[in-house]
């Protein structure tokens, strides 16, 4: 045991070295977690792990210590392998030499990452063995999560700050190996105190961290030159390439400022920030101002909506010119009848004809009562277009037939879980969440909806805490994004955004309720179009003009809840928006989809959102407050290691020079007279200090020695013509403390 003991001390900057890699190699895997398998990461987490247990653990030849951390990692493996489900054994497969080519097969993915792990860590070990190649490698992997950070949706920051502290570390241990070796007596005399090690190494910590916490969050001043290289190269953003408009809008993937608003066809990585285009997409000629519906989407992976495939959605079947479409209708909801017809501006393709909710039939394509590419998902009432095979350009023009649904708000806002819910089977996709979707969203929604007593109610609560809550912006402060989560980090950490944002929050919040909603990508209704009286419509003696011009900049998101009979509902969350929503009794009225108003909503609002703070206080901040108290522990023991120079401070001050000797004995002389004098021991004006001690003496027998010993000490530096030093007046002090003591005992 005292060898195994030895060599582990004799081995502790190895050990530490390891420790720091360590620390570098969860921000990596951090990193990969969003992309890899569970199973892959729990692999590699768990093989390096590992490793660094044998290595520090086990001072054995090297060679033995790579047979066990490679037969460790083939175990985890195995077990992992077993635990996510990727190989569920043959129960009735006989040995396990017919079994081992078939365990094998399934665990060949996954080893060979564990073992790549593993050969990165050893070899990082071995070759980082200076102060020179730990500032280069530090600075090689803080530069990757950089680049990573600039050119990737990911936010890499908190990655970027644990290198730097392991970095710190790291040099810290390679400093101590440093002065080992070159002062072995030395090193040997600073063993006897670890503690003050320890502690000066944690206040250099706490300084860097509570430095870096209050630095002041500025943007940037400078573009960066991936950023600068493009706007040069003509490439800033194309519309359609990112997301949003104007009110709140956006559909795509995250992105920097550079990104333009407009219609995306891919939602796997939300958020960003965008600039408006305000280049015009079509134009729509409609009796009512209705939101132009594109695709849905029901997979939230945490980053996005993942489901962009339509096959893969299901359930496209073809649709022909002039047939009625196959909906899904809602039997407590009337419709209302609607023509529209769409003018496709410039020559972007898209992947489906956007009309109003929903689409009933196709009346015509480019003016002809026929057309290939056309096909229909019922589900999603998703009218899909498919250039690709058909040969056929996206069409210029197109003549739709909607049913835009009558909702009886007042009726449906007074029907419970079990009237909407109970006798309908609602599908999963529609209540999906991630596994690992964090618990302080579940909590907030609970929160929000506590008074609402129906779905509707509820969801009317949520959209309201939303609108009122978050303030909109196309450029988001992405730098106060911790968590992974797209809701998470824009519900507690960002706390402001465009329609995105709000509409992902909105579904997953309702979902979190199981109350089953869906995430609905298209345009905002856009503006009247300005055109000439001959073109506008003659209604009695009004000219009434029903035609509207649709941006880029009014590409936008919302989301769309089923209330059971009565159908999918359009919600608004984003502020600034307004669905055009029928009801019955006001049709053709936009109305906003809100819970009848109540008193005092805004500071309710205000106060969840402070609650839900509260709730994101992370492990960071803990960080934050262990270097907070280490720091004021440290100025604490500072200020008392220097309370005889600073007890003179202030009069120092008002003399304008530091004070004598003899002056330090006098006011040390006040201070403890005074004392006395809360103790009941009065001076009187009439008395001299000798005749005033000569009576506490009687009055307080116990305290005699130490009034006799100041009386000695003030006579002497005020009428002797002795030398008065710093010690006497510190004699003072001393001996004060001595009757201060007295006094109390003899009590």
């Amino acid at each position: 045991m005292i060898r195994w003991w030895n060599g582990i001390k004799s081995s502790w900057h190895h050990s530490f070295s390891l420790l720091w890699l360590m620390v570098i190699a969860l921000q990596w895997i951090s990193y990969t977690e969003t992309f890899w398998l569970e199973v892959t990461t729990a692999s590699v987490l768990l093989a390096l792990a590992a490793a660094v247990v044998i290595e520090i653990l086990i001072p054995a030849k090297a060679v033995y210590r790579l047979l066990l951390e490679a037969a460790a990692a083939v175990y985890l493996t195995y077990r992992m392998v077993l635990h996510y489900g990727a190989y569920v054994p043959d129960p009735w497969m006989p040995g396990l030499r017919d079994r081992l080519p078939d365990i094998l097969s399934h665990m060949a993915p996954y080893i060979w990452f564990a073992f790549g792990a593993l050969v990165l860590l050893l070899i990082s070990s071995w070759w980082v063995s200076s102060k020179a190649r730990i500032l280069m490698f530090t600075g090689m992997n803080i530069a990757a999560f950089a680049a990573l950070d600039s050119f990737t949706s990911s936010i890499l920051w908190q990655e970027v700050a644990w290198t730097v502290s392991a970095g710190m570390g790291w040099l810290v241990t390679q400093h101590l190996r440093s002065f080992q070796l070159q002062y072995p007596r030395g090193w040997t005399h600073l063993l006897k105190y670890p503690f003050k090690i320890a502690i000066n190494v944690a206040i250099i910590f706490s300084l860097v961290i509570i430095t870096g916490v209050n630095m002041p969050e500025v943007r940037p001043t400078l573009t960066d030159p991936y950023t600068a290289w493009q706007e040069w190269s003509g490439n800033g953003g194309t519309p359609g390439s990112g997301s949003s408009g104007p009110s709140g809008n956006g559909t795509g993937t995250a992105s920097t400022g550079s990104t333009t608003s407009g219609y995306s066809t891919d939602d796997n990585n939300l958020g960003g920030g965008f600039n408006f285009d305000y280049s015009p997409v079509m134009t729509v000629a409609s009796d009512l101002r209705t939101y132009m519906r594109g695709e849905t989407r029901s997979v939230y992976s945490g980053k996005g909506w993942s489901d962009d495939d339509p096959e893969a959605r299901g359930g496209v079947t073809g649709a022909e010119v002039g047939q009625k479409l196959d909906r899904n209708t809602a039997t407590k909801v009337q419709t209302k009848e609607l023509k529209q017809t769409v003018k496709v501006l410039g020559g972007k393709s898209y992947p489906v004809l956007f009309g109003g909710y929903s689409i009933s039939k196709v009346n015509s394509v480019n003016g002809q009562n026929t057309s290939s590419g056309l096909s229909w998902r019922k589900e999603g009432s998703e009218l899909l277009w498919e250039s690709e095979g058909n040969g056929k350009a996206f069409p210029r023009e197109y003549v739709l037939t909607s049913q835009v649904p009558v909702v009886p708000i007042q009726e449906l806002n007074r029907q419970t879980y079990q009237q909407l819910y109970g006798g309908v089977k609602i599908d999963q996709q529609y209540l999906q969440l991630p596994d690992n979707f964090p618990e302080r969203v579940k909590e907030l929604a609970a929160k929000v909806t506590a008074q609402g007593k129906t779905p509707y109610e509820k969801t009317a609560l949520l959209q309201q805490y939303l609108q009122q809550s978050f303030p909109y912006t196309n450029q988001p402060d992405l730098s106060r994004r911790k968590s992974k989560d797209l809701v998470d980090s824009f519900l507690f950490e960002i706390m402001e955004g465009y329609c995105d944002y709000y509409s992902t929050a909105l579904v997953t919040m309702a979902r979190s309720l199981e109350i089953p909603a869906r995430w609905v990508k298209g345009y905002a209704p856009g503006e009247q179009a300005q055109l000439p009286d001959n073109l506008a419509i003659q209604q009695g003696s009004d000219l009434i003009n029903n035609n509207y011009t649709i941006t880029n900049a009014d590409a936008h998101s919302w989301a769309e809840v089923y209330f059971g009979d009565y159908g999918w509902i359009p919600v608004e969350a984003t502020p600034g928006f307004t669905a055009p929503l029928l009801t019955q009794s006001q049709e053709a009225a936009p109305e906003e989809t809100a819970a009848p108003e109540e008193e005092d909503t805004q500071p309710k609002s205000e106060k969840v959102n402070n609650a839900s703070q509260e709730q994101g206080f992370h492990m960071g901040t803990w960080m934050v407050a262990a270097a907070a108290v280490v720091l004021l522990s440290w100025a604490g023991f500072l200020l008392w290691q220097r309370r005889f120079s600073l007890r003179f401070f202030i009069q120092r001050l008002r003399n304008g020079q530091p004070l004598s000797p003899v002056q330090k004995v006098e006011a040390e002389t006040a201070r403890w007279v005074r004392y006395a004098r809360r103790k009941g021991m009065l001076k009187e004006e009439h008395e001299t200090l000798r005749e005033s001690v000569d009576r506490w003496r009687h009055e307080r027998p116990a305290a005699s020695g130490s009034l006799t010993a100041l009386l000695g000490m003030f006579e002497r530096a005020k009428y002797s013509p002795e030398v008065i030093e710093d010690k006497d007046w510190r004699s003072v002090y001393t001996e004060a403390l001595r009757l201060r003591k007295s006094i109390k005992s003899g009590k």
